[in-house]
């Protein structure tokens, strides 16, 4: 039997506590300590229990005990202190107001299928989302004008835990919106706002909640209504959860319901922003409205979309992409296809043109890189590797040269670095940290803090991490089945003063979870010393279809049954922001053993620098460009394997090499007092240097200058006048399409091609049949450099010739002069591509001609 009616009982606030409803429903408290200590303060048997969530405090407390605060002085003030910083965060100028003006005319909209802004709202998996949750913060802190779009999962991401074999489980534990830090959206009838999803093959109500991410309104859709079919309903169910069909559908709902959504809203972003493929339908639906709207043909609407879409992608693996196959996606975009006016083999060629995809295949990430016009990896060697993924895309073109630019992921501050680590910065560095993180000579401050403070403070941190470990282990051990010896052996596992290493991310085997327990004898010496003691702590889920993840896990389990393993390595279940912040704060050593070059980016390294931790990894993601012997250590130097088990033979002794030489000696070398001296100046020289270059503030600067803002204006150049410059290069563009095989390199001529000295300028005047395209249309360019004992460039770069107005013959000439740089063995060639000067970058138009590499 259910209940017709359902309704919520909550207590009623006294009047002078009605902030603290206002203060629960943004997360702006989140990353302020002075906010959460309040909830805290309210209840931390409510807080603890709903694991940091300040509406369940609300919802749950006392009547009695909510009473007693309104009439308690102390509570008062310290609510009114929390008040005043969270009015004028959200009504004072921040960055974007202060150097932009009140731009009101800049918007953008920002697409994730996750967000990992608190462990009160479960909607993530893992380092997608948390990225994703720190953008948010971050653009809020910045004053941006951003806005952002997901999903409400119902089931959110699985829960883990282990059997007693230590197999991973799943379990999905619903969650209560209502009792979330999230809010119905209304709409002027006063009714919970809702919009109809097209393309789901019949009509699909998906309901609005918003998200306050302090200044940034997060949109999240449910399809969980009454009014919608069952097999609907669970559209938004869970996370990446599912066959390939409902990913179709969940990406329908996230990209084209996105867009729907923001109409509904009567918001009108002027940049849109594509945080990993599975928004990628938000492009076609763009094209599709501006179609609509303004009477456009398709190629027009193109034009105008496609200047102000940015795409950032995640993954480095093809595994990664998202692929659908194209029976499976024609049963529900075959309509969008039609109103778009495109056959579906054009439609289909949207989402294709690599081996990534087949010709029976969509790729989303292909899709999202052909509609955006501004593409970026996530570090540098993760552009450098998605270069080389989606070089097909452009078949002519070097790698190097792909237009796929780096942004180097970073992290929210003030969301990461510990309560007690963020005191002993604001004295001695300034509160100043907390919204302009940027400069340089704010962090050499760093130095400026006495050797034993920083030690002490990193010392609780360690002492914290233990406890909450055992804590942890002691329920896990108990909800496993465990034995009364094993859950009693908890509350002495881990030593509060050992070398703590920590490993936790999520355990995807290249990841290589297991690298260390290649030696077991090593492993065990490690933490069988009673004078210089070294314990691991792990943590991390695998994919529910990851079998061969799971089996990691598992192998760290039963090897830290061990009889030297048992009380210094754990694995810690059920891997979560709060875990993270346990892990990243307390840990001396951060460990990452990722196949190079497998990695994207790595922010939870970032995160354990920024509390102090010493990284050692694999050369790859963020530390191939941070690492520095003075910050930490990296395994090995770079090398790429093809033999994986030499690879991990090779990288696993190294490991043990590093700490035993290096990392073990150095953390026990201590001075008289007990400081190790060296040890904490390595801490200093890390956060000094790594902190201001890993931060999510210097990421949204990058993202504002090179993406957001160049966007926007190049779509208001496009939109101009009716659309005219859209129109006049679509128009242009249908002339290079009909035109471009007839283009070709004539001739090529050199004023000398005899040893050259140093200084000496060359000359080179290249002829090019430019068929029914005019000179104009083209740009020709001397590609030149350094040439190795093949014949192959290295480092060579491309400078743009310039039509030779006395050239008076069939084809125009064009002609460049190169001035000889350094002595050694150079060359160069001619290329060919449109030019147009509303092209975003000189590689959009796709086509590119050399002339004949032996000419």
């Amino acid at each position: 039997m259910k209940p017709k009616f359902t309704y919520a009982i909550r207590p009623r606030l006294p009047e002078k506590l009605a902030f603290l409803g206002e203060l629960a429903g943004n997360i702006w408290w989140e990353w302020h300590y002075d906010a959460i200590d309040l909830f805290r303060r309210i209840s931390r048997h409510r807080w603890a229990e709903s694991r940091g969530n300040p509406c369940h405090v609300l919802l749950h407390v006392e009547q009695e005990r909510l009473n007693y605060l309104s009439r308690e002085e102390g509570f008062l003030n310290h609510m009114q202190r929390v008040r005043e910083a969270f009015n004028a965060y959200l009504t004072e100028p921040r960055w974007f107001q202060r150097v932009h003006g009140n731009r009101s005319d800049v918007r953008i909209a920002y697409f994730s299928a996750e967000y990992g802004l608190s462990s009160a709202l479960p909607i993530y998996s893992g380092g997608l989302g948390i990225l994703s949750g720190d953008h948010l913060k971050t653009a809020s802190d910045m004053g941006l004008p951003l806005v952002a779009i997901g999903m409400a999962y119902r089931l959110g991401y699985f829960h883990q835990y282990l059997n007693i074999d230590g197999w991973q489980q799943e379990r999905y534990d619903e969650n209560d919106f209502y009792n979330l830090p999230m809010q119905k959206v209304l709409d002027d009838a006063g009714d919970w706002l809702t919009i109809d999803i097209p393309y789901l093959t019949r009509p699909v109500k998906v309901a609005i909640w918003r998200v306050n991410v302090g200044r940034v309104p997060l949109y999240l859709m449910s399809t969980n209504l009454p009014e919608n079919r069952p097999e609907d309903r669970v559209i938004t169910d869970q996370l990446y959860g599912g066959d390939k069909e409902m990913r179709i559908r969940q990406e329908i709902v996230l990209g084209i319901g996105g867009m729907v959504l923001l109409r509904r809203l009567g918001i009108k972003p002027t940049v849109y922003h594509m945080n990993e493929g599975h928004s990628a339908f938000m492009g076609l639906e763009r094209v599709r409205l501006q179609m609509g709207e303004h009477n456009l043909d398709f190629n027009t609407a193109f034009e105008a979309t496609y200047s102000n879409d940015c795409f950032t992608t995640h993954t480095p693996v093809p595994a990664g992409n998202d692929v659908f196959s194209l029976d499976a996606l024609r049963k529900y975009l075959g309509p969008l296809a039609t109103e778009l006016a495109l056959d579906w083999q054009k439609f289909a060629e949207l989402g294709q043109g690599s081996d990534i995809a087949g010709s029976n295949d969509y790729c989303m990430t292909i899709a999202a890189i052909k509609t955006a016009s501004c593409v970026n990896g996530v570090s540098r060697l993760h552009a450098h590797v998605s270069r080389g993924m989606w070089q097909q895309l452009w078949p002519e073109l070097p790698r190097d040269e792909v237009p796929i630019r780096a942004v180097t992921n970073g992290i929210h501050l003030y969301s990461w670095i510990s309560h007690d680590l963020a005191s002993l910065l604001d004295r001695y560095i300034g509160p100043a940290w907390h919204d302009d993180p940027l400069l340089p000579e704010l962090w050499n401050r760093i130095y400026e803090i006495p050797d034993e403070e920083l030690w002490r403070t990193h010392e609780r941190r360690r002492a914290r991490l233990v406890a909450f470990a055992r804590a942890r282990l002691e329920s896990q051990l108990a909800a496993r089945g465990a034995s009364i010896e094993e859950i009693t052996g908890a509350s002495e596992v881990l030593n509060p003063e050992a070398l703590s290493i920590g490993f936790a991310r999520r355990f995807a085997t290249y990841k290589r979870g297991n690298l260390l327990f290649r030696d077991l004898e090593r492993l065990k010496r490690l933490c069988a010393d009673r004078d210089r003691p070294v314990q691991f702590l792990y943590a991390g889920k695998a994919h529910p279809r990851d079998d061969e993840g799971k089996k990691v896990i598992r192998e760290i389990i039963h090897q830290a049954r061990e009889e030297h393993l048992r009380f210094r390595v754990v694995f810690l279940e059920d891997y979560d922001i709060i875990v993270a912040r346990y892990l990243v704060q307390g840990c001396d050593i951060w460990l990452n053993t990722p196949r190079r070059p497998q990695e994207a980016s790595g922010t939870s390294g970032m995160k354990a620098v920024a509390n102090g931790a010493l990284h050692m990894s694999i050369l790859d993601g963020w530390w191939d460009q941070a690492y520095h012997k003075d910050y930490g250590w990296a395994i090995g130097s770079g090398e790429e394997y093809d033999d994986i088990d030499y690879q991990d033979e090779v990288e696993g002794h190294a490991i043990y090499d590093l700490l035993e030489r290096e990392a073990v000696p150095l953390f026990f070398k201590r001075s008289v007092a007990g400081i190790p001296r060296e040890w904490v100046g390595m801490m200093k020289r890390s956060m000094a240097n790594l902190i201001p270059r890993f931060s999510s503030h210097r990421m949204l600067f990058n993202y504002i200058d090179e993406a957001y803002l160049p966007a926007d204006a190049a779509n208001r150049e496009l939109t101009a006048d009716g659309y005219k410059r859209s129109r006049d290069l679509a128009g242009w563009r249908a002339r290079v399409d009909a035109n471009w095989k007839a283009v070709q390199i004539v001739n090529i001529e050199a004023s000398q091609l005899d040893e050259l000295i140093v200084g000496d300028r060359l000359q080179v005047r290249a002829t090019v049949n430019t068929g029914k395209l005019s000179a104009a249309d083209v740009r020709v360019e001397v590609f030149s450099g350094p040439v190795d004992s093949r014949r192959g460039f290295q480092n060579p770069q491309g400078t743009e010739m310039q039509l030779d107005p006395a050239g008076n013959g069939e084809h125009p000439v064009f002609v460049a002069t190169l001035i000889a740089p350094q002595s050694g063995y150079f060359g160069f060639t001619v290329r060919v591509m449109p030019k147009h000067p509303d092209l975003r970058h000189k590689f959009a138009a796709y086509y590119l001609t050399w002339a004949n590499g032996d000419e």
